[in-house]
């Protein structure tokens, strides 16, 4: 026989930690597999399942549709894989609306992660300022929407092609004169962390470009229309 745990493992510990809360629950009312009532107030939906999916979601959704509080139930997991992903998808339960619970097969400890409600996320101001920020500094549209981070031609990395093309046409020169001869006010802090392993310093405030910054001048200088 299978010692492999099921869903309906996990109604007995939603059922009774419902109850304590003074609701009468019943399972497989209609399409739910969870129903509870408490006096007058509207009824709770739960939805059990073994592990997020994106059918669990759609299932709680569905369930909107009918009352204004579900909540979805999944077994809760040891480990850092589990603890993301149940980060992740509390917040996603937050936007649409739902709550979520978790169940820990072993003691039965349930616990409500979030409730169901309306989402009013608090805006972060400063990352939509860095956000307007490296959308005004990029030039031109070099990426492809949807790619990985590799390759990413950023604002920062557009002005260390800059300088590196200037040191490559002019040679080794002072942060200063590349600063404002490229019009890139942080030349002399970017050649100095040298964040590509372009750069290397050949004596105080003087920079140089490497056998790599000269590599990338090569390949990227179609990015600057060079």
């Amino acid at each position: 026989m299978s010692d492999s745990p099921r869903e309906t493992d996990l109604y007995l510990p939603v059922k009774g930690f419902l109850e304590d809360q003074g609701y009468v629950v019943k399972a497989e009312i209609g399409a739910a597999d969870v129903v509870a009532v408490r006096g007058a107030e509207p009824p709770v939906v739960v939805e059990l399942k073994l592990g997020f999916s994106l059918a669990l979601f759609h299932q709680c959704i569905a369930r909107l549709k009918v009352v204004d509080e579900v909540y979805m139930a999944v077994a809760r997991q040891p480990g850092k894989r589990f603890h993301k992903a149940l980060k992740d998808n509390t917040a996603l339960a937050r936007r649409l609306g739902l709550g979520l619970i978790t169940v820990r097969l072993k003691d039965g400890l349930v616990e409500v992660h979030c409730d169901p409600g309306p989402y009013n996320p608090r805006k972060s101001r400063k990352r939509e300022t860095a956000l307007l920020r490296e959308f005004a500094r990029r030039q031109g549209d070099p990426n492809d929407g949807g790619q990985t981070r590799a390759g990413l031609v950023t604002a920062y990395r557009q002005d260390a092609l800059k300088i590196a093309v200037y040191l490559f046409e002019v040679g080794a020169s002072k942060g200063a004169d590349v600063a404002r001869e490229t019009g890139v006010p942080a030349a002399t802090r970017m050649m100095r962390d040298d964040h590509y392993g372009w750069f290397e310093k050949v004596e105080k405030g003087v920079y140089g470009l490497t056998p790599v910054g000269a590599e990338a001048v090569s390949v990227s200088g179609r990015v600057l229309g060079t």
